[in-house]
């Protein structure tokens, strides 16, 4: 499935790890909750991006278009957890979010450059994590998961050229620094599931 998109899979350090979707598939009432959640956080974020830089103009375009995006898959992960009646509570933030962006750099237009390159980390790796839960889910959750996979791209393609257009210098080492930190944070083990988080602790 993720042969379509190239770019995005040379961008990521790793394929998510096989004890991961195997967490998820036995905990897909978590899987959907935490899915609306990082819906609403990504429509949240680009909200927040348009206010903070309000004379990007070519930002103001992309991050317009993908919150729209985000509030509907939001509102589409809603409607099946209603029809399951799967509850939409409450959750702790997994520390991948987190882990990539507290290493973001606090002058401008470093601070832009670096938010961008982790925006596009993160949609890649939604991106890859659908394509790799849908092979293994009932019917109505793996065409959903696949009809996410053109838009997550995107997404990812639209925050990697904003990073390259308000640089005003390569980004491949910023891109290298963030892929090593991603891929500690996708391979290191977690407690608790989330749609971003490692694969299980084994208990000692």
């Amino acid at each position: 499935m993720l042969s379509a998109y190239p770019e995005l899979v040379d961008f990521l350090p790793c394929q998510s790890p096989e004890s991961w979707v195997n967490w998820a598939i036995e905990n897909q009432t978590l899987l959907l909750n935490d899915h609306a959640h990082c819906e609403k956080k990504a429509a949240s974020t680009a909200m927040s991006l348009m206010y903070r830089y309000v004379d990007r103009d070519n930002l103001l375009h992309k991050m317009s278009r993908l919150a729209r995006e985000e509030l509907l898959h939001f509102e589409q992960v809603h409607k099946i957890m209603r029809k399951r009646g799967v509850a939409y509570d409450h959750l702790t933030a997994s520390r991948y979010a987190d882990g990539l962006r507290k290493h973001i750099r606090t002058h401008e237009p470093a601070r832009l450059v670096d938010t961008m390159i982790v925006g596009a980390f993160v949609e890649a790796r939604s991106c890859e994590r659908f394509a790799a839960l849908a092979p293994h889910l009932d019917e109505e959750l793996s065409k959903f998961y696949i009809s996410l996979l053109k838009s997550e791209a995107r997404h990812f393609e639209d925050y990697l050229a904003l990073a390259k257009e308000y640089a005003g210098e390569p980004i491949d080492e910023r891109i290298a620094f963030f892929r090593d930190l991603e891929e500690k944070l996708i391979l290191e083990p977690d407690t608790d599931f989330r749609m971003h988080s490692g694969p299980p602790r084994l208990e000692a």
